[in-house]
């Protein structure tokens, strides 16, 4: 087997296996298979950590990961693919950050990986055991590497920093409430 041989088959398993898992959770938002809580019950999850509306960014996070490891797995339109997936895993790990590095804590090493995973694809490419290969790289151009880590990585930025936004108002919000249900010291008028 050559370098070649091996380098295009490495890419397959990578691709496979990382658009397997991206898969697997996707279809958990979106159908609540795999033990997931379909859009309903992910949409309420999405509203109670700060990305709202809770229902249409289930379905955003479910489409980038089901659809962008769909993609990756079969290795067709592999920019776009890998950024979108890049993309909703940003997302998981800003939810996750707060509990550290590691996955045992409930920490954003999973996630991490994923989406640097589907970034190394979009930018290696998938390789000439895909679909993009035998298509002869219509939707795997040059070009598109950049373009669709760039507008993602914008619309990314854009999501978080409205998700953060809401969560520090409402930690204001609670800090307000706080300080107001406690009352005055007797004499302090």
């Amino acid at each position: 087997m050559s370098a070649y041989d091996r380098h295009d088959l490495g890419l397959l398993l990578l691709r496979l296996g990382a658009g397997g898992v991206l898969i697997a959770h996707g279809t958990q938002k979106l159908f609540g298979w795999f033990g997931g809580h379909g859009i309903e019950g992910t949409g309420q999850f999405m509203e109670s950590i700060g990305y709202q509306p809770g229902k249409a960014s289930a379905t955003a996070a479910g489409l980038a990961e089901a659809g962008g490891g769909t993609l990756l797995a079969l290795g067709l339109a592999t920019p776009a693919a890998g950024a979108a997936a890049a993309g909703g895993m940003a997302g998981a790990a800003a939810v996750h950050a707060p509990n550290g590095f590691f996955n045992q804590e409930g920490g954003y090493e999973h996630a991490a990986t994923l989406g640097l995973a589907a970034t190394c694809l979009a930018i290696t490419g998938p390789g000439r055991l895909s679909l993009d290969h035998a298509l002869g790289h219509v939707v795997d151009r040059g070009w598109m590497v950049p373009t669709a880590l760039a507008a993602t990585a914008a619309v990314t930025a854009v999501v978080i920093g409205a998700r953060n936004k809401r969560l520090d108002e409402a930690r204001r919000e609670e800090q307000v409430g706080v300080f107001e249900d406690q009352e005055a010291p007797a004499g302090a008028e």
